[in-house]
């Protein structure tokens, strides 16, 4: 992966002409931006139409999350009951309507769950950025301390800021993720699979107004659900319309590091799950669901495997690099500055392949089958292990914005250089 592949895509600033296929950042469907339905900006007593009511596709999709209902709303409008001329457009893409009563509304929104969309909707490309992952594999506490590294470092890196989408999440972010680990070090609960997570929406917005900003969508799936087909065939629509996917594997889901930390450490209790899914059987599921569908049998969707929880390999190092040398990049922070730096890209992939290889090479054999475009790496959410579900030391996440960078690259956001 050079500086012509780099050339070889098409870099996101020469894809703003024309209109693109929009993905909801609420409920991942997929749809032209023609489909979109808009919001009236007011009410009316003496018209049903422009009445205040329930919208009942927003609140069963606020209901699916656990939110409360929304009684009094301003209605929705169609566009194709207002006259082609009162439609408003910007380029190829409808982005307002003037109602019967001449009153603008450009709050445009998602056809099928009625949330309002991005202002860039249709007009840039939809990038949505998954994590997936098994269960106990730690996704709740390495979407904190990703989303916490790129608003207070990385984003600045790159000439851009990393912004929740709504206020709302901005609250919910920082009072249920962000302040219990980074300002208290307590460990945050497991995701449970009867309580779906509302997506967390951040945009990460460059200053160069030539690049579109990019929509990322943190979708909190339950680990376990990921390993059950209903499940993930009902909730894993996300996966499917996603441009990039962060895939999660905790060391101890692998069975043979496993058995060599029990070896080094012996058994303490509460720091083992009493079981953990393979994760073949995660990419297997997936298959199933909609891998299979794929041109070929296999996904072009870029995807990093990460492993997490790296500072537990501390255990495993040794000079003659059994399974990882002393010396290991995996230790030690990287900064990407401007671009991708390729050379470090290829050091980490290249180790993180071979460690994979060695530990779980079934897994690994299946990576290799069903996905087209992967990148592999290690990192810490928390920088050491906590001890009883609290840091007994500062949260120093190592590493954990590298495999976004990589997607940032891959879809042609920044360049990737050699050094």
């Amino acid at each position: 992966m050079g500086f012509f592949d780099f050339l070889k895509r098409k870099p996101q600033a020469e894809l703003l002409q024309g209109s693109y296929d929009i993905v909801c950042p609420f409920c991942f469907s997929k749809f032209s931006p023609e489909d979109v339905v808009f919001r009236a900006t007011h009410s009316r007593e003496d018209d049903e139409d422009y009445a205040l009511g329930e919208d009942e596709q927003l609140n069963r999709y606020r209901e699916r999350f656990g939110l409360d209902s929304v009684h009094d709303i301003e209605a929705v409008i169609h566009p194709e009951d207002v006259p082609e001329e009162k439609h408003l457009y910007a380029g190829e893409v409808l982005i307002g309507l003037n109602d019967r009563y001449g009153e603008l509304t450009r709050r445009r929104l998602c056809p099928k769950c009625h949330n309002e969309l991005p202002v860039t909707s249709g007009k840039v490309p939809s990038n949505i950025i998954s994590i997936i992952g098994a269960s106990q594999v730690g996704k709740s506490v390495y979407m904190t301390a990703l989303i916490h590294t790129l608003q207070n470092t990385t984003a600045d890196h790159f000439n851009a800021a990393c912004m929740p989408l709504t206020a709302e999440i901005s609250r919910k972010f920082r009072t249920n993720y962000e302040e219990p680990l980074f300002g208290r070090g307590d460990l945050l609960a497991s995701t449970q699979k009867e309580k779906m997570q509302e997506p967390f929406i951040f945009q990460f917005v460059f200053r160069d107004e030539s690049k579109p900003p990019l929509t990322l969508v943190f979708f909190d799936v339950a680990g376990e659900g990921m390993v059950e087909e209903d499940y993930l065939g009902l909730h894993g629509q996300h996966i499917k319309n996603s441009a990039g996917i962060l895939f999660m594997v905790d060391p101890l889901q692998i069975r043979s590091i496993r058995e060599k930390l029990r070896i080094n450490h012996g058994d303490k209790p509460g720091e083992w799950a009493p079981q953990y899914d393979e994760p073949r059987d995660v990419v297997l599921t997936m298959f199933k669901d909609f891998i299979a569908y794929q041109d070929n049998s296999k996904t072009d969707i870029p995807t990093a495997v990460v492993l997490t929880k790296s500072d537990m390999l501390h255990a495993l190092k040794d000079e003659e690099g059994e399974y990882i040398k002393s010396n290991s990049n995996i230790f030690h922070n990287m900064v990407h500055r401007n671009y991708f730096n390729l050379t470090e890209f290829e050091n980490m992939d290249g180790e993180m392949r071979r460690f994979i290889e060695k530990v779980d090479r079934p897994f690994k054999g299946t990576m290799d089958v069903y996905f087209k475009d992967t990148a592999y790496y290690a990192v810490s959410a928390l920088g050491s292990n906590p001890v009883n579900q609290k840091m007994e030391t500062v949260v120093s996440p190592i590493r954990v914005d590298e495999p976004f960078i990589w997607l940032l690259y891959k879809l042609g956001y920044i360049e990737g250089r050699k050094e």
